[in-house]
């Protein structure tokens, strides 16, 4: 399987990309999303990805990070939703608000994604609630991809492009749920009511820092008078 690619970003379609990783050409296909998120055409690129294997297909679909591609496999493993489904749910809500959408059971964010009918988005939300806390701390950053050893990588590969950088953007906010839904868990909330008060929280304080949300969660999670 392959499950990440560094190289050059040498062409750019509608829905996919195709990146030259040391003169081998990849087709990767990509929510809007994350296609709005990829650099220019000539840069370097690192991008995770998720090979689907068929006795018709073989396919790569591509994600900025570890938490947007997890999401895109809990949506494929939900009867009645395939790849083209669950990229058109993360164009449409990104990772973390499909993780808010998820915790929060609000299937009616989830059927506002291009060809989902709210019969198949209860079904996700029905199906994937208990995977949102899991999903939430993983953090859903990738700041290696343009720092770290990956960028090393790309310029080991490709000298032409050293100087240029994947433009991969870290998600804070994705940081700072994750650490709020940890800290929230270290102080003996469950899973699903940690990461159901911190998706709301996050809904509520769209920029806030991670105490700011622990502080909000708490509140919705003392119990009422």
């Amino acid at each position: 399987m392959i499950g990440k690619l560094i190289g050059r970003l040498d062409y750019r379609a509608a829905d996919h990309v195709l990146i030259d990783v040391r003169g081998v050409g990849y087709i990767v296909y990509c929510s809007d999303r994350t296609m709005a998120a990829l650099p220019g055409v000539g840069e370097a690129v690192s991008i995770f990805t998720d090979m689907v294997v068929r006795e018709d297909l073989m396919q790569l679909y591509g994600f900025l990070s570890l938490a947007e591609k997890e999401w895109h496999r809990l949506l494929c493993s939900v009867q009645g939703v395939g790849a083209k489904v669950s990229l058109a749910i993360l164009s449409a809500l990104g990772p973390d608000g499909v993780s808010r959408a998820i915790a929060l059971g609000d299937w009616g964010a989830v059927k506002a994604a291009k060809g989902v009918g709210p019969k198949t988005a209860q079904r996700i939300v029905l199906d994937l609630k208990d995977k949102a806390p899991g999903v939430m701390a993983m953090g859903g950053t990738v700041t290696e991809a343009v720092d770290g050893p990956a960028l090393e990588l790309v310029e080991a590969a490709e000298p032409a492009v050293a100087s240029k950088r994947a433009a991969i953007p870290a998600s804070g906010s994705a940081a700072a749920s994750a650490g709020a839904l940890s800290a929230l868990g270290n102080l003996g909330y469950g899973p699903s009511d940690a990461a159901s008060a911190v998706a709301e929280a996050a809904a509520t304080l769209p920029d806030a820092g991670e105490a700011d949300l622990i502080r909000a969660a708490l509140k919705l999670l003392a119990p009422k008078s």
